[in-house]
């Protein structure tokens, strides 16, 4: 059971890896015409949802696994601590993602918008690279 569980997380780490990529997708989003930038935050979008999706997956498979083994408070509170930021960012990032689709659609420009979704893509970024740190070295 706990090898299924060990399963499950990895796919959920994996699921979670388009935050690794996203700051470089979303630089180059300035490029694209407002109909492309329209379908690639509609990319964006889905790919954010199956990530907060993997997000849930991790929290439960990782609640499980933490109560098979001795972890201090310190490492406890960093993890779901970051867990909880990834969480926050990546929903609050779905606001400008869908801005930007309502701007290209009106034909306005989504420059404000774009900024912020690069901002909390790098934030993502850091956040899930300092996770993968936190869960490497788990004796914290």
């Amino acid at each position: 059971m706990g090898q299924f569980f060990y399963f499950l997380h990895a796919i959920g780490a994996v699921g979670m890896g388009i935050y690794l990529v996203l700051p470089f997708l979303v630089g180059r989003i300035t490029q694209l015409s407002s109909e492309g930038q329209a379908g690639f935050a509609d990319g964006v979008l889905i790919a954010n949802r199956v990530a907060q999706f993997c997000l849930v997956l991790q929290l439960l498979t990782g609640g499980y696994m933490m109560t098979l083994a001795d972890y201090s408070v310190l490492w406890s509170t960093l993890t779901l601590v970051l867990f909880l930021g990834i969480g926050a960012l990546g929903g609050i990032m779905t606001k400008p993602l869908k801005a930007i689709v309502a701007a290209a659609k009106s034909g306005e420009s989504a420059a404000g918008a774009i900024s912020r979704v690069r901002l909390f893509s790098i934030l993502l970024l850091v956040l899930y690279v300092a996770i993968i740190f936190v869960m490497q070295y788990s004796n914290i």
